[in-house]
């Protein structure tokens, strides 16, 4: 029985690949001279230090144009808040989900089911999969998810025949 999977997953090269080029404009940055802005990186979790507000956001802006450029999807960042730390600086911590979280997994499944495709969507820990009879109902059923969540970054993978 052909079917695939929906997932939601960030490369993490490209994204080491982001946070490095983006390290390193900053530090060749005449606005940047002499300060302590910088991203790292543990995991699937960023910490960005700077010494105020707007270089913060500033960082950000070029860290999200670095992204865009290495085929990183921006929706998987999810920014906390803004915390201070001694003096002006700041640092900020951003979460990168990987995986669809079992409420959206819900979500997606119900869209299907109530499609009235010839389909079945079932969880699959952080992934959903979708089998059905024919190729086109699987296709159909891409079509659809693809047009109704915008929220987070899909994969479809694991398509078998």
């Amino acid at each position: 029985m052909p079917s695939f999977d929906i997932t939601s997953e960030v490369n993490k090269v490209e994204l080491r690949n982001a946070i490095d080029q983006c390290n390193k404009e900053v530090a060749n940055r005449f606005d940047f001279k002499g300060s302590d802005a910088r991203i790292e990186q543990a995991e699937l979790t960023l910490t960005v230090y700077a010494d105020d507000d707007f270089k913060l956001k500033q960082l950000m802006d070029v860290f999200t144009g670095k992204c865009a450029k290495r085929g990183v999807d921006v929706r998987a960042l999810e920014p906390k808040d803004v915390e201070k730390i001694s003096g002006d600086k700041v640092k900020q911590t951003v979460e990168v989900k990987n995986g669809i979280e079992s409420e959206q997994a819900k979500k997606i499944a119900k869209l299907i089911k109530d499609a009235k495709l010839k389909v079945q969507a079932s969880i699959q820990g952080t992934a959903v999969r979708v089998s059905g009879a024919k190729k086109d109902d699987l296709q159909a059923a891409i079509q659809l998810v693809k047009k109704s969540v915008a929220e987070i970054p899909l994969q479809f993978q694991n398509f078998r025949d």
